[in-house]
């Protein structure tokens, strides 16, 4: 089954000058596969990334997110995708430092608020646990590890049990040894649960270990 499917996605930069930033892009991405994409910067992979994320609706093209047309919704609509079907998991964790563990996973759910509190708190419990976490819950985020804390981002990002996992750069500021635990959460979601993953990303050795790898250039799949 797709996940995402992109079909001529292209995008410009109109000031100063017109820049064409994304050149006819279609590809698509299936149930429990688990993919990057590598390129040099400045090739339109965060450009991209922003597009299949619905965050920047101001592109050409058609985008799908299971099998439906998402191009072309209103931006309640786009939120509410976002936040039920789509996870993010970014270079920085971006936890909230007054807040503990625990609350930081809990609170995509409390905001999508189709679940009582006390679920919500447990399905928290239950990604912690997954990502073997769940030993720090209660403590501030500020008073944890940095690779920790990418754990918890990745935990937060589970919560609402999104259809796809989108990552930019996530192993970007982790040493070798917390970049191959983040790898590995992946490829488990991935394998067990039958998550999809979307992941841009400068890092070789963890790219070349996931399923595909789409090489972008100069704002086209040139790979």
């Amino acid at each position: 089954m797709s996940i995402l499917r992109a079909n001529n996605i292209c995008k410009s930069f109109t000031v100063p000058d017109e820049v064409q930033i994304l050149k006819n892009i279609s590809f698509e991405i299936n149930e429990g596969e688990f993919v990057s994409i590598m390129g040099k910067s400045g090739c339109g992979k965060s450009t991209l990334l922003y597009i299949l994320s619905t965050m920047d609706t101001n592109y050409t093209g058609e985008l799908y997110l299971n099998e439906k047309l998402i191009t072309g919704q209103t931006s309640d609509h786009l939120a509410s995708i976002r936040n039920e079907q789509i996870g993010f998991v970014f270079q920085f964790h971006y936890l909230l430092a007054e807040f503990t563990v625990l609350e930081n996973v809990m609170l995509p759910a409390r905001k999508l608020g189709v679940k009582s509190k006390e679920e919500i708190e447990h399905d928290a419990m239950e990604k912690l646990k997954l990502l073997g976490i769940d030993d720090q819950a209660l403590k501030l985020s500020s008073r944890i590890s940095g690779g920790q804390k990418q754990r918890v981002a990745i935990a937060r990002a589970l919560i609402n049990n999104p259809s796809i996992i989108m990552g930019d750069e996530p192993t970007g500021n982790l040493d070798s040894k917390n970049s191959d635990i983040v790898f590995d959460i992946f490829k488990e979601l991935s394998v067990e649960e039958k998550l999809s993953l979307l992941i841009v990303t400068h890092d070789d050795d963890f790219a070349h270990r996931t399923d595909r790898i789409i090489m972008m250039g100069d704002g086209k799949i040139i790979d």
